[in-house]
């Protein structure tokens, strides 16, 4: 481990010491059952940059809209990924960037903070009760409710499945609600949607008719990941060999990463592109998506097909695709066989 991440990870854990408990008392103080109130202006804080925990966000601001159709909603995140995600969300009205190098770049960093400061707003929630900033950013907005994220025992013990990092805040959006006198709803949680346009979707149907003939429907792969959780060549190789055999009235085409790397070698048709929005509407004009927990992964979800999420690592209950009959699978107990399988499953039921 070199010396630059050994630094950032004891940065990391000596600002979550210190942030741990900011907010936690002041949540308690925001309920009220008597009151009655149309939130109009939202400040929802995820100051991360990675493409995953960005879309993880979308189910929460269709949440939003559904409830509170004429609310704004603006956005505290790091990069330049959110506009782009959220592109045909007419609701999402700012981003507030925090910048990836504060140290490099403190004269913004401190821009951002004031400009957090200086609107008001209904309602500002924290995405991660373990990232500093969030819970700084929800404590140093100008709001009349702060949800900050922690584990309350109303919405662990009730939702089985809370423990999903797109699906915990929309659980306390709607507990919260509750205790402000809204009704209970329970229905299913929005599924992760990069609200593809008509036009992207046409557009990236060109691009795979080019790239395979018509004659067949489309299975796509994603061979990579990051650090621990990309699987090997090796693991990579049969299973795509085994894969070409199972399905033979299918072309199977990889979407690359923008590192432009093949795990298998590139030896099948594959599909490279660095705009996010024209990697999920080609994937969108696939029938399935496998591929291991990545960004892509969570891009191929919001592309709104059935994904199969392969997980060897991390912790399927907090990332696994869910909707349009997405699952994860826990390749440490199934086998290529088993995944095969489930794929056929899935398949089938999308005839």
């Amino acid at each position: 481990m070199s010396f630059k991440i050994q630094i950032n990870a004891l940065r990391r854990r000596i600002t979550r010491s210190l942030t741990k408990n900011v907010g936690t008392a002041k949540l308690k103080n925001n309920r009220n059952a008597n009151s009655k109130v149309d939130f109009k202006n939202v400040l929802i804080s995820r100051p991360n940059h990675r493409l995953g925990n960005l879309l993880l966000i979308s189910p929460l601001v269709q949440e939003i809209n559904a409830t509170f159709p004429d609310c704004k909603i603006d956005l505290f995140v790091k990069g330049g990924l959110a506009p782009i995600i959220f592109k045909n969300y007419t609701s999402v009205d700012n981003y507030i960037n925090l910048p990836k190098k504060p140290f490099n770049e403190v004269l913004k960093y401190i821009q951002v903070w004031i400009k957090i400061k200086q609107k008001k707003y209904d309602l500002v929630i924290n995405i991660d009760k373990n990232s500093s900033s969030g819970r700084l950013s929800t404590q140093y907005a100008n709001a009349d409710y702060k949800f900050f994220g922690e584990d309350n025992e109303a919405i662990t013990t009730r939702y089985k499945d809370h423990v999903h990092m797109a699906k915990y805040p929309v659980y306390e959006f709607r507990y919260y609600l509750e205790q402000l006198g809204f009704p209970n709803k329970e229905k299913e949680i929005p599924t992760i949607n990069m609200k593809l346009s008509d036009l992207e979707l046409k557009q990236s149907k060109i691009i795979l008719d080019e790239l395979v003939p018509n004659d067949k429907k489309t299975i796509a792969i994603f061979t990579f990941a990051t650090g621990e959780k990309c699987y090997s060549p090796e693991w990579w190789n049969p299973f795509y060999e085994k894969l070409k055999i199972a399905f033979p009235d299918y072309h199977i085409v990889e979407v690359l990463p923008v590192e432009n790397v093949s795990q298998i070698n590139f030896k099948g048709p594959s599909f490279y592109s660095k705009d996010v929005r024209e990697i999920a509407a080609f994937i969108a004009n696939t029938e399935l998506f496998i591929g291991a927990d990545s960004g892509i992964m969570h891009l191929a979800c919001a592309s709104q097909i059935p994904v199969l999420g392969l997980f060897s690592v991390t912790i399927p209950e907090k990332y696994e695709p869910y909707g349009n009959g997405s699952i994860a699978i826990d390749t440490n107990t199934t086998t290529a066989e088993g995944i095969i399988e489930l794929a056929k499953v899935r398949l089938l039921s999308s005839l």
